[in-house]
């Protein structure tokens, strides 16, 4: 891959090139080709230079979810080119580059291909069209005598130009708005497992993370934070961290104290002689007992919003043959990166520059600019690749303290936080408390449900004017697949003194384990087996029945081998529909995941090689959560520091996962967070059929622990 540093210098100095500007909707760009212009704002997809070279720029971060290799897929389908000749650069911040569904430049809700679908292909359509005109042109033809292929433009008589040498003429071509994109019939690329483009790069080392980055004369910074979440500092003797080697500047701004030096270490070890006093705010005593006291105050006060309503939920309630009642309750979480959270700044009078892996390159342009006190538009954000999204880079706090202190000391700065600061000050995955009714008529049928989540708001931090009961924190409940006549989802909104965030899969996680655990309760309330009475009520949901019943055939549901036993969930969601079936065993108060059998549909796959790895990497993720995650508060302050107190799955605790991809016509769905979501219920059930103990509290390991030494 090659940096945009490298190919805004290329580009600017090209004599000849085809540059493409598309426009997203709703938003202005250029509509006729022309040359890149030094210094001019970059607002194209695509490049195709007289030295052959093909460029195609990325609007979404990569984060391990496979954007580089997946969106230039789409574009080079239709510019009839080979995934190997084109080189990735990350975009700039642009308006060209706003997602439509997000509202703005950001990487998330996994929608990324849903958004680039049509945009990008027909990027790779127009391009080829232009080419095509530009070679008629110049053999004096007609352009339906000529085709694409392969990098170059046939004609007749074996008459032949690459892209490279047609890349000026074509420049000159109208870009055509009546192309037609190819039907699924005449995929070459997409469709097929293709390796990823930043593999390489990872293997040999030479790919660029946030951390990474070095700049010549580049000073490195540590950040002292108040232990307390959300404390200030009072006072700071700094005297014998400033008579430290190396260190530069001590100073302190609103995200804590900075120390920056020639060498990490050496910022470090000066951050650890700081003496500070600090004002640990209004959290000195909360703790976890305390959040959940505030949740179960608010859910008692009364019903909420109502984000959903069909039907008559309380008449059914009364008629119904039996109800049943469940608080299922989910704790704080961390999204705890494998990079820890970093940036790179260097800030000049006349502009600065950031380097910095985020999800949100708007949002981190105009947090620099307002650290450096310049304009948005004098800040460039260079885009790195992330160790890890998950959600916690949709944040800029990492940022302001990096701008400020380059500032200061007048030289390029990278601040860098240890894994115990990124544990310890991250913005967490809200806690959720979630109280399900259901009831059943003489005949076992589902015909009333109710479901109210208390939680704090992720949404109105972000959009604080918003009174939109469709909150973040409770989409998943709004979108219940199965088709209950009677149906009530409320949500009451409790804040509890710290910042939430978005997390891998988000709402998702915790509403689908409410959900389909309470599926499988109701389900034996009723006499019936877990995935017959699931079936049952997904008569007007054939793409979801069709996965539930590929996973239990796949999984040989209802024989499981000896010792073990299996749980099944399923969900809709981002356009996808996933079913999962666990199997386990348990020994004493310890669960083992034997086997995780996941059937998928999520519409037409551009690369299934990637999708299967994105399906994979949410089951581990949402098993560590499962089994051990859990935020402790005491004080304030966050108890887990690091890996060996905030447990994720080990390479030898993996389980066998076997993934199966359903071949589709529909469109696109969303595939980096579902998986997530749909693991923890598939579990917790099977550990319902193996023991008989209901968990409806997570983390499983340490509820499975305590329910144990209480009996």
């Amino acid at each position: 891959m090659r940096s945009r540093r490298d190919f805004l210098s290329v580009a600017a100095g090209i004599g000849g090139g085809l540059v493409l500007a598309l426009t997203v909707p709703g938003f202005g760009s250029p509509t006729k080709p022309g040359k890149l212009k030094p210094g001019g704002q970059l607002n194209a997809w695509l490049m195709i230079a007289a030295d052959e070279s093909i460029t195609v720029i990325v609007d979404r971060s990569e984060m391990g979810q496979g954007v580089y290799t997946a969106l230039p897929m789409l574009l080079a389908e239709e510019l009839e080119i080979t995934l190997d000749v084109i080189k990735v650069v990350a975009a700039p911040v642009g308006d060209a580059y706003i997602n439509a569904l997000n509202g703005g430049q950001i990487t998330g809700t996994s929608n990324s291909v849903q958004d680039a679908w049509d945009k990008l292909r027909m990027a790779g359509a127009q391009a080829r069209a232009m080419l095509i005109a530009a070679a008629a042109a110049q053999w004096r033809v007609d352009p339906a005598q000529c085709r694409a292929e392969n990098g170059r433009v046939l004609g007749a008589g074996g008459k032949t130009l690459s892209y490279g040498q047609l890349a000026e003429a074509a420049a000159r071509q109208p870009v055509p708005k009546d192309v037609k994109l190819k039907p699924k019939s005449r995929f070459q690329l997409i469709g097929t497992s293709q390796a990823r483009i930043d593999t390489p790069g990872k293997v040999d080392g030479t790919a660029e993370f946030g951390i990474d980055v070095t700049l010549p004369g580049m000073l490195c910074a540590a950040l002292a934070q108040s232990p307390v979440l959300g404390g200030k500092v009072l006072s700071v003797d700094s005297a014998a961290a400033q008579a430290m080697p190396g260190v530069r500047k001590v100073l302190t701004t609103d995200s804590g104290v900075v120390v920056v030096a020639e060498q990490f270490w050496q910022a470090l070890q000066a951050r650890n002689a700081l003496k500070i006093t600090w004002d640990p705010g209004p959290n000195a005593r909360l703790d976890n007992a305390a959040i959940r006291a505030l949740l179960e105050k608010t859910a008692a006060a009364g019903p909420g919003l109502t984000a959903r309503t069909d039907g008559d939920a309380a008449g059914a309630f009364k008629s119904a043959k039996r109800v049943l009642h469940a608080l299922y309750e989910l704790p704080l979480l961390a999204h705890a990166t494998m990079e820890p959270m970093n940036c790179t700044a260097d800030v000049r009078a006349d502009g600065c520059d950031l380097y910095v892996g985020t999800q949100v390159q708007q949002g981190a342009q105009a947090t620099a600019a307002a650290a450096a006190g310049l304009e948005s538009a004098q800040v460039r954000v260079h885009t790195t690749l992330l160790g890890g999204g998950f959600g916690r880079r949709l944040e800029v706090d990492f940022i302001p303290a990096a701008v400020q202190a380059s500032k200061a000391v007048a030289a390029p700065v990278k601040l860098i936080w240890t894994r115990e600061d990124d544990m310890g000050h991250d913005v967490y995955r809200p806690p959720a408390r979630e109280e399900l009714e259901g009831g059943l008529d003489a005949g076992g049928n589902l015909i009333a449900w109710r479901l109210h989540i208390t939680s704090p708001s992720i949404t109105q931090r972000f959009a604080p004017q918003t009174t939109d009961p469709f909150d973040s924190v409770v989409e998943a409940a709004i979108n219940n697949l199965y088709g209950v006549p009677n149906l009530l989802v409320s949500y009451s909104r409790q804040e509890i003194g710290i910042d939430v965030g978005y997390m891998r899969s988000v709402s998702h996680a915790p509403n689908c384990f409410a959900i389909e655990s309470f599926m499988d309760e109701l389900a034996a309330a009723a006499g019936q087996n877990p995935y017959d009475f699931r079936l049952k009520a997904l008569k007007a949901k054939p793409r979801a029945a069709n996965v539930l019943r590929l996973a239990a055939q796949r999984a040989g549901w209802g024989r499981a081998p000896k010792g073990r036993y299996q749980g099944i969930a399923l969900m809709e969601a981002y356009a996808t529909n996933m079913s999962m079936v666990a199997e386990i065993s348990v020994i004493g108060a310890s669960v083992k995941v034997h086997k995780i059998v996941c059937v998928v549909d999520c519409g037409q796959m551009v690369n299934p090689r990637i999708v299967d790895s994105q399906i994979e990497s949410g089951i581990i993720f949402g098993l560590s959560s499962a089994l051990w995650g859990e935020v402790t508060l005491v004080a304030g302050q966050i108890r887990q520091t690091n890996f060996n107190n905030y447990r994720v799955l080990r390479a030898n605790e993996v389980p066998d996962i076997d993934v199966h991809l359903v071949d589709s016509d529909e469109s696109p769905g969303g595939i980096g967070e579902p998986a997530v979501a749909v693991i923890a219920p598939a579990v917790c059930n099977a550990i319902y059929a193996a023991t008989g103990q209901r968990l409806r509290e997570l983390p499983i390991m340490s509820r499975l622990e305590s329910s144990r030494s209480t009996r």
